[in-house]
């Protein structure tokens, strides 16, 4: 037997915008440690600030 779970749209909708956040927020903290010293390959700085920048984008479209 194969049991549903289901969730209303406005819990599914803040899980993802709880994930992006905290995704956004991981992504800051190791580029805060790599300007403290901590190393992160160049491609790597290039890429996590372009991709903080379009998270942005999208937690605002979710209302965050």
């Amino acid at each position: 037997m194969v049991r549903k779970f289901e969730i209303d749209y406005e819990t599914a909708e803040r899980i993802c915008l709880l994930s992006l956040k905290d995704n956004r927020d991981y992504l800051k903290k190791e580029l805060k440690d790599h300007k403290k010293g901590a190393w992160m390959h160049p491609e790597d700085v290039v890429y996590n600030t372009q991709l903080i920048e379009a998270l942005d984008v999208v937690i605002h479209y979710y209302g965050g």
